[in-house]
């Protein structure tokens, strides 16, 4: 289970990447294949994707999808 501090860093470098990008969570979650309040849990930190669905957010927002699984994923 994710720590308050770790999903605070996983919800500011995620939504600050899509915010980046002009996208909105739904769209976000259309391209990505899943449901819109999934990506929202998964931003705001309340939940952790699997391999395959930190793979196809990556592809959307083009960063390296191991990021949701690192430590210092606030780089």
């Amino acid at each position: 289970m994710l720590t308050r501090k770790k999903a605070l860093i996983l919800r500011i470098w995620l939504k600050n990447i899509r915010k980046g990008l002009h996208m909105t969570q739904r769209t976000v979650a259309d391209l990505a294949g899943i449901r819109r309040p999934y990506y929202t849990f998964i931003e705001n930190g309340n939940r952790r994707p699997s391999p395959q669905v930190a793979q196809k957010i990556a592809q959307v927002l083009d960063f390296d999808w191991t990021r949701f699984f690192t430590d210092n994923s606030n780089e």
